[in-house]
């Protein structure tokens, strides 16, 4: 029977501290939320040989397999070991188990592998955030959504990645029958009036949710081929201050972002608080300690934008405030 138990060690190995004494859970990742059926077997096989049978789905699309005795881990780590190859997670020793971090899981909508709203696929861009930032102990959420719906609640995330398309339109398609027009004041912004039989769309009213494109019969307004994300900041849950991520970046690419997140990680290891609870201060505490200033000057850092890109002055948030 284990007796002496190096909590932090567990912990780093993605090993749950449960209430019951010896008894452990483990988590699983899931970058972007799309796994194969190969892997959940897996999952299934060490709920029901080493766990009691029961699998917590988390609300950061992965497996918290449950009652696991602490004396099993080792078993558990070679077993889970294909699924953890599979994801292409991030390890330090094969057979180990999974690396813990302060980072959470990147969190993504099933994006366009299937969504017709959604504008790139979430899933790719989350694994190419999975390699650049895992495993790392500062408290980062990072989550993914093809299109303005925000399925999966990105301004609830320290960084949320909001699909956008820039419509182009061609007039000598258009028969001015109105549905753009009448699906974007119903469905969206509004960004779009007809004027002599043909439509005028406001770039700074338009959000880049597509719905032009989806609904013309004609086939006058179609996506741009390149990609855009608007980037909304800072967003959280939690006891002091919850409050909704803000815009920083619109008409964004996707480099500049990953630049951005990768700067950030710069910005907390300066300016972390390593006296907090678990060292692990959130990173919005710390940006609404140093001020906005501070961190967009670390953020911006090297960062090149495409003409189009907007980058907000300054940042405000409100939330409820305890």
């Amino acid at each position: 029977m284990i007796r002496d138990i190096n909590t932090k060690k567990v912990m780093k190995n993605a090993f749950r501290i449960t209430k019951n004494k010896y008894e452990t859970s483990l988590r699983v990742r899931i970058p972007g939320g799309c796994v194969d059926p190969e892997s959940l077997m897996i999952v299934s096989k060490v709920a029901n040989e080493y766990g009691n049978g029961q699998i917590h789905i988390t609300t950061r699309q992965g497996f918290e397999i449950l009652g696991i005795s602490m004396e099993d881990m080792d078993e558990v780590n070679k077993l889970i070991q294909p699924v953890i190859e599979k994801m292409n997670i991030n390890q330090y020793e094969k057979n180990k188990g999974y690396p813990a971090a302060g980072t959470r899981n990147i969190a993504a909508c099933i994006g366009n592998k299937v969504c017709p709203k959604a504008q790139y696929n979430t899933t790719e861009f989350a694994a190419r955030i999975e390699k650049e930032i895992f495993p790392n102990d500062f408290h980062f959420k990072v989550s993914l959504t093809g299109c303005p719906n925000d399925c999966i609640k990105a301004r609830t995330h320290d960084f949320g990645i909001i699909g956008m398309t820039l419509p182009h339109y061609e007039k000598d398609r258009c028969v001015s029958c109105g549905a753009c027009v009448k699906k974007c004041k119903v469905l969206s912004t509004g960004a779009l009036k007809s004027e002599n039989y043909k439509v005028i769309r406001d770039h700074d009213k338009c959000i880049g949710c597509g719905e032009c494109v989806l609904n013309c019969p004609t086939g006058a307004w179609t996506r741009d081929n390149k990609k855009y994300y608007r980037l909304a900041i800072m967003g959280r849950t939690g006891k002091k201050n919850p409050r909704l991520a803000e815009d920083f970046l619109v008409w964004a690419d996707e480099d500049s972002i990953v630049k951005i997140i990768l700067n950030t990680y710069k910005y907390v290891d300066k300016y972390i608080d390593r006296n907090a609870p678990g060292g692990k201060e959130h990173i919005g505490y710390i940006v609404d300690r140093t001020g906005f200033m501070e961190f967009k000057k670390w953020a911006l850092e090297g960062v090149e934008f495409k003409n189009i890109t907007k980058v907000n002055e300054n940042v405000y948030w409100s939330g409820v405030r305890y």
